[in-house]
């Protein structure tokens, strides 16, 4: 976008809820920040007719008159980066809502202005670079001590480049100069970014390291990589939001980026209750020291939902070029969707499917598009390698109306993300958590991480997944023949195949997010349940095809045993699960010789 020199100013010539339009504002460029009305309220320019202005306003509109003066600024919606965004929590445009809160009391009023970084805080800066480098945009030059497990990066803007001609060693604010160009650019601890443009890289990679979450029936069914994307559709009260905080608490990302994007302010006020309190299993801190929240909570102003959501992915990019991991939790893209439809029906523009604007496929693509692990910008070498890496790894809820996955943004999302875990109301009603419908996910990284299990899973990873999916195909197979005939028209062979999926849905599918032992579940522990599972099928149809009886089978403790090594702790379980298998195989063996 083209940014003007002076200030534009026009006239207000329509309200309609978030979008206004304005007259006498020749020579503003698309996608430009206006000041609207006397109360100077933030909008984004999203359509120009001859001198005519229309903007989505970021904040209520009630109470503005036709005639108030309406002034450019030159610049797009963009957000500040640099060391302090750790731990903070903003609005959809980055205010940080603590200010705002201090500023006005629990409710925010409008037209209030906060920076999103500390202009007071000193940050230590410790110089990497030289005088005399020639650095390009996504070189770093030196390095900040954001948290205590983590240092953030200072790198060179990405549209900068030139010799350095000085750089100090010192404490700065984020508004000094810590290093000068032979172009006389003088370089910052932050620099500004527009968010609806993606930030350059060097080159975008394959994805072929695990992105670990902790849950069982993500990890073995549906398993994304880091980098990778996956939606996470489901109808009212199927658990969307347990899932993405329970990913936020557990993934082995080294940042979490959590957006609330028109989500119950309840909800959100749980969030924010919750994640200062919680520790981090990979560091023993506090989890908000890598943790950024974007809150839109839905009774905000519908078009700082669209924001919330560009924010958050660019805040992403953002510690991605540093050469870190990252996770973005967007909660939910549906609740975007529709603000979308509502900013695109008061622009008067043809409606598509539902009445979501025909560009919503071109949007939710864009979005995910984001997503990626990449070779950072910067210098690099001739063949690529070497420079840094870093990673995206999406993962967006969808919210279907009535939990069907007909809907628009449902089908749009899952055309462009690489996984899909669709959640079941009714097995949430049975309290069955997480809710992932194992017959309708899907995953489509399983062959790019093939390699990586094979070398850093449990032995027989991959054989042991395929059977546990096996039974449980076989499973849904021989429910349809129960429903006409009733179990008892099964053989015994067939019947244990019931059980022991039966097994599988309780003992491994499930997990206690309430259970210190079981909320998190390691590889290890993953593979060494369904090892015990396997096992008790193995030795079980042994005895069936030796003409014993089923229920004397299932009468034994030892099955009990196996099904209570889900709340053993992750620590020392191997131990633990090699017991229950030998203690499992005697008592059937006794059995057998009985």
């Amino acid at each position: 976008m083209t940014t003007t020199t002076e200030a534009i100013t026009g006239e207000l010539t329509l309200i309609s809820g978030p979008m206004i339009s304005a007259s006498g504002m020749l020579g503003v460029g698309m996608g430009e920040i206006l000041r609207v009305g006397n109360m100077n309220l933030m909008g984004e320019v999203i359509r120009i007719d001859g001198d005519t202005v229309f903007a989505q306003v970021f904040e209520d509109t009630s109470g503005m008159y036709l005639g108030e003066p309406v002034v450019s600024t030159g610049l797009p919606l963009s957000v500040e980066l640099g060391p302090g965004l750790l731990g903070s929590t903003f609005d959809g445009i980055q205010r940080p809502l603590i200010t705002l809160q201090q500023a006005s009391g629990d409710f925010i009023d409008r037209g209030l202005t906060a920076v999103a970084l500390d202009r007071e805080k000193r940050w230590s800066f410790t110089p990497t670079a030289k005088v005399g480098d020639k650095v390009v945009g996504g070189d770093v030059l030196g390095t900040v001590p954001e948290t205590e497990h983590l240092t953030h990066k200072v790198m060179v803007p990405p549209n900068s480049s030139g010799t350095i001609q000085s750089i100090n060693d010192g404490e700065f604010t984020v508004e000094e100069t810590i290093a000068t160009l032979d172009d006389g650019t003088q370089l910052k601890l932050m620099h500004p970014w527009p968010v609806k443009l993606p930030r350059p890289y060097h080159e975008k990679q394959g994805s072929d390291e695990l992105f670990l979450t902790g849950q069982r029936v993500l990890d073995c069914l549906f398993p994304i990589a880091l980098g990778g994307s996956a939606i996470v559709p489901g109808g009212f009260g199927a658990g969307k939001t347990v899932v993405e905080q329970s990913l936020s608490k557990y993934c082995n990302a080294d940042i979490i980026i959590y957006v609330g994007c028109g989500e119950r302010g309840n909800e959100m006020a749980d969030v924010l209750d919750e994640f200062p309190d919680l520790t981090d299993p990979k560091t023993g801190g506090p989890l908000m020291d890598r943790t950024v929240l974007v809150v839109n909570t839905s009774n905000m102003p519908v078009a700082a939902r669209d924001a919330s959501v560009y924010t958050g992915i660019t805040l992403a990019e953002y510690y991605r070029d540093q050469g870190y991991n990252v996770a973005l939790m967007a909660d939910s893209t549906s609740r975007w969707a529709e603000a979308l439809r509502e900013i695109s029906s008061r622009l008067e523009e043809m409606p598509g499917e539902e009445g979501y604007p025909t560009y919503l496929a071109a949007r939710i693509s864009q979005f995910y598009e984001r997503a990626g692990r990449v070779i950072c910008a910067g210098s690099q070498p001739e063949n690529g390698e070497g420079g840094r890496t870093g990673s995206v790894t999406a993962v967006g809820a969808v919210s279907p109306p009535g939990g069907d996955f007909s809907e628009p943004v449902t089908q749009t999302s899952m055309r462009v993300a690489g996984g899909l875990w669709a959640l079941d109301s009714a097995l949430a009603y049975r309290r069955h958590y997480p809710s992932v419908n194992w017959n309708r996910s899907y995953t489509l990284y399983l062959k790019e991480l093939s390699p990586w299990f094979d070398k850093h899973a449990p032995a027989g990873w991959l054989d042991l997944r395929q059977r546990i999916s096996t039974t449980l195909q076989k499973d849904a197979e021989l429910q349809e023949v129960v429903q006409l005939v009733g179990p008892d028209a099964l053989q015994d062979a067939e019947r244990l195949t019931l059980e022991v999926s039966r097994m599988i849905r309780e003992v491994f599918l499930q997990q206690n997010a309430f259970s210190e032992n079981d909320a998190f579940c390691s590889l290890e522990k993953n593979a060494g349940i369904q090892e015990a599972l396997m096992a008790f099928y193995d030795e079980s149809k042994k005895l069936v095809d030796q003409e014993i009886s089923l229920q004397r089978i299932l009468d034994l403790p030892v099955r009990e045993d196996v099904s209570r090594l889900r709340d053993e702790p992750n620590d020392g379980f191997a131990a633990k699960k090699d017991a229950t298998i030998a203690e499992m195989k005697r008592a059937l063996a006794e059995l057998a010789k009985s």
